[in-house]
């Protein structure tokens, strides 16, 4: 059975230095908040290995799905084999600095810069208030612009949403 353009689901991948915290978070958050329109996905460049327990943590305590959230590579979506991105998105400075894979299909990019919770010091409380405030910031930061457009993009049948996003990559 072939899929319609209005039942596209698009890949979204989330990149960071250590893939521990930032991008994990926007994975969990857009997984859900995409409601079935986007398939999120995070990497690091350097990962860590392992996500971080304050991540978890916000993330169940806002009904956030933690299931399958892992700290892996990037290259795992730069293989041959790989989802193909329609979106990826650098969250922190240093991977917005870096020299990113070729991705296969060239999504359109952005960078989200997006504080580091973990490199919070200080008590338990002082750093789990870092992490509920990290998802935040994009949304502050894009409220007025990549919100409106967000929501109208997520409420647009798919097959608009494909001519929206090639008139916005063909533009001057």
């Amino acid at each position: 059975m072939e899929t319609s353009k209005s039942d596209r689901v698009f890949n979204v991948l989330f990149l960071c230095t250590g893939n521990t915290a930032r991008s994990v978070m926007a994975e969990s958050i857009l997984r859900k908040e995409g409601r079935g329109r986007f398939r999120s996905f995070s990497a690091g460049s350097q990962p860590k290995g392992q996500v971080n327990p304050y991540a978890i943590r916000v993330l169940e305590r806002a009904e956030y799905p933690t299931d399958g959230l892992r700290s892996k590579s990037w290259l795992e979506f730069a293989s041959p084999d790989a989802p193909v991105m329609d979106f990826v998105f650098t969250v922190c400075d240093n991977a917005a600095g870096e020299a990113c894979p070729v991705w296969p299909g060239q999504p359109m990019t952005a960078h989200w810069g997006i504080e580091d919770p973990a490199a919070v010091d200080g008590t338990d409380l002082e750093k789990e208030a870092a992490f509920v405030k990290a998802p935040r910031q994009p949304a502050a930061q894009f409220d007025r612009q990549a919100r409106a457009r967000y929501q109208a993009a997520r409420d647009r049948p798919a097959g608009r949403l494909d001519v929206a996003i090639e008139r916005r990559v063909n533009a001057p």
